[in-house]
């Protein structure tokens, strides 16, 4: 048996090294970079514009209120959703891991790869709305495997490549939301509840490492999941836009107090980030290029790991918005890549910067490292470690429900509506799983399968970036440029179209 699973560690690394180091980061950088030109720097010429219609509209009816298709969700919620999915374990384990492998200069790579980014998210979700289309119980269905279909595949010669890369897409999103999306999330909050509220008359092995604390754990959490997701979207959505604005907050405001403690070395960190950003710490044999490589790596990785812009992810819950207009929702792209990097990452690695709990050459944890960080403040009775792994349960039980819905669509896309509840009660079931799980084979498994999805996906959006540029060209000469009066560009399907721009028309005359 170890034999068999050393075998598939190894099988799973090489695929891990090609698909994330030597091809994945690179295309998803080029990606980015494409789409910020031909958008002309969108999220920098019109930040202001995207400012105010995201977070600036948070007081409008339209973008909180719930919408009357009870079909779709509003643009906030759609927000939350996808902020439940990418708001998780790497926002917090994650960011301690890029500084303990590639150094401080890590955060700033994690800033290079949330700039460029932010264009691919926001490109992901203009063709997530150019593309959708109503399924057979009348929600909005919209995604990677769609615009691969009906764009990609709308092309002269194209339309067999286009279907299988949507059918690929798919696959691999299922696989990782069993794994990324289930089973990895439930292990962390496992791990991390167990260590910082031992309870001893649960501390009972039952078989193999597994104590009957964990199994407790996990059949709590596949219970609260369970109500929430065979409720369908409408119920996480809900939960969604209740709990994370409050957990997104909390957090912030306990990383800030720390920052705040330790307020004399901000300005060291910062330099600490822009100068190991080109100069990682020595290390024997390595040449320079090799150490710059480690970190941009290491940076990168996690970066795309927190936000998860350009796996296509998170367009599936931005396509069941109420929003009619692609490049509205493209804006809300934006935000989410920026609030979930710039600001809730920044803040992690500034309290593991500043605390003194990260310490260059030695040997360090970096799943206990934000504990140990709170610790330097909160120490009375362990409460850092306790406010930290309560921050990890809600980051990973909305990660969980975010993904749920990824798979929903996913399943929805190979086999039709009637197959979604199957997939529904087969995740929630698995969900104990994750918490009886000993070996990190598993999540390294699905990382893979994360990396395999953005694949497919980014070739879609490097085949469509002419279409993206069209759709935001068509929108800045109507509402921003020129106010010109032209047909707005909604939808690839005529009937889409007409419907859309008969409610635009509706709204401006109200």
């Amino acid at each position: 048996m170890k034999e068999l699973s050393d075998r598939l560690a190894q099988i799973n690394s090489a695929i891990n090294d090609f698909v994330w180091i030597k091809l994945g980061l690179y295309l998803l950088l080029g990606t980015g970079i494409l789409m910020t030109i031909l958008t002309r720097f969108f999220q920098i010429t019109h930040f202001r514009h995207w400012i105010k219609n995201t977070i600036g509209s948070l007081f409008k009816k339209d973008v909180i209120g719930h919408s009357k298709d009870k079909a779709s969700i509003s643009p906030f919620q759609a927000l939350c959703t996808a902020l439940a999915a990418t708001v998780g374990t790497g926002n917090i384990a994650g960011v301690a891991a890029a500084i303990v492998t590639g150094g401080a200069g890590a955060v700033f790579w994690m800033w290079v790869a949330a700039f460029f980014g932010m264009m691919t998210n926001y490109s992901e979700n203009i063709l997530g709305i150019y593309y959708r289309r109503r399924n057979a119980d009348g929600e909005w269905s919209g995604g990677a495997m769609y615009y691969l279909q009906d764009g990609l595949g709308g092309k002269k010669g194209f339309k067999g490549l286009g279907k299988f890369l949507a059918v690929l897409f798919s696959i691999f999103c299922i696989l990782a939301s069993f794994g990324i999306g289930n089973m990895g999330q439930v292990n962390k909050i496992a791990a991390n509840v167990e260590a910082a509220f031992p309870i001893r008359s649960l501390d009972k092995i039952i078989f193999g490492n597994v104590t009957a604390y964990s199994a407790v754990i996990g059949i709590v959490i596949m219970i609260l999941a369970g109500l929430i997701i065979l409720g369908g979207l409408q119920r996480i959505a809900s939960f969604a836009e209740k709990v994370v604005p409050f957990m997104v907050t909390l957090f912030a405001v306990g990383c800030l107090i720390v920052i705040g403690v330790h307020y004399d070395n901000i300005l060291p960190a910062f330099r600490d980030i822009f100068v190991n950003a080109f100069s990682l710490k020595a290390a024997a044999g390595g040449t320079l290029g090799a150490l710059i490589s480690k970190v941009v790596t290491a940076g990168f990785k996690r970066g795309v790991f927190s936000n998860e812009a350009g796996l296509g992810s998170s367009v599936m819950v931005h396509s069941n918005s109420s929003v009619r207009e692609p490049v509205k929702q493209g804006m809300w792209g934006i935000f989410e890549v920026f609030m979930d990097t710039i600001v809730v990452c920044t803040v992690t690695a500034l309290v593991i910067l500043t605390s003194g709990v990260y310490v260059p050459g030695s040997d360090m944890n970096d799943a206990t490292m934000m504990g140990d960080a709170f610790n330097t403040v909160f120490s009375f009775g362990n409460i850092g470690s306790k406010f930290i792994a309560a921050a990890m349960f809600l980051f990973a039980f909305t990660t969980l429900l975010g993904w749920s819905h990824y798979g929903t669509k996913a399943c929805e896309y190979l086999f039709g509506t009637k197959f979604t509840v199957a997939y529904k009660v087969i995740f929630v079931l698995m969900l104990i799983s994750g918490a009886l799980m000993t070996s990190s084979l598993a999540w390294d498994i699905s990382d893979t399968f994360n990396g395999l999805m953005m694949i497919p996906n980014l070739i879609g959006v490097l085949s469509l970036s002419g279409t993206v540029m069209k759709i935001t060209k068509n929108y800045v000469d109507r509402n921003i440029k020129n106010k010109k009066d032209i047909k707005p560009m909604l939808s690839f399907d005529a009937e889409i179209q007409a419907e859309g721009e008969q409610i635009i028309s509706e709204n401006e005359e109200g």
